[in-house]
């Protein structure tokens, strides 16, 4: 008798959830540049090792750049900016995400306005 495992792929790069970390987090350095990973961290709900995975995806893709402030009494002062490229994505992104919520409030409406008329009183019933 053997035993077997399900195993589940991590999601891919171009996976809804990951897009929409990537557009939260452009959304927030977008609006503010200097905000730290620790920061970041705690606007997005996750750990600090999710949101530096996640910058340095964002990084490496070319959609953020650093920018350091040497002159800064903070030693580690940055500013994260979006590049041309980033902000193209981000606004793909935001088009993509709002057609998925679209679609998923459509089919919430649809299972509401279902589970409304089954709770009605069948008046054919005595």
């Amino acid at each position: 008798m053997t035993a077997t495992a399900t195993v589940t792929a991590a999601p891919t790069a171009n996976h809804p959830l990951h897009e929409a970390t990537h557009l939260q987090v452009l959304r927030l350095l977008q609006a503010n540049p200097h905000m730290s990973q620790r920061e970041l961290a705690r606007a997005l709900g996750v750990s600090l090792g999710k949101t530096n995975f996640c910058v340095q995806a964002l990084l490496a893709k070319g959609w953020l750049k650093m920018q350091s402030f040497s002159g800064n009494q903070r030693k580690l002062a940055y500013a994260y900016l979006l590049t041309p490229t980033g902000i193209s994505e981000k606004a793909a992104l935001t088009t993509r995400f709002l057609s998925r919520k679209m679609q998923e409030y459509e089919a919430l409406r649809l299972e509401i306005d279902a589970l409304q008329l089954e709770s009605q009183p069948n008046s054919n019933t005595q």
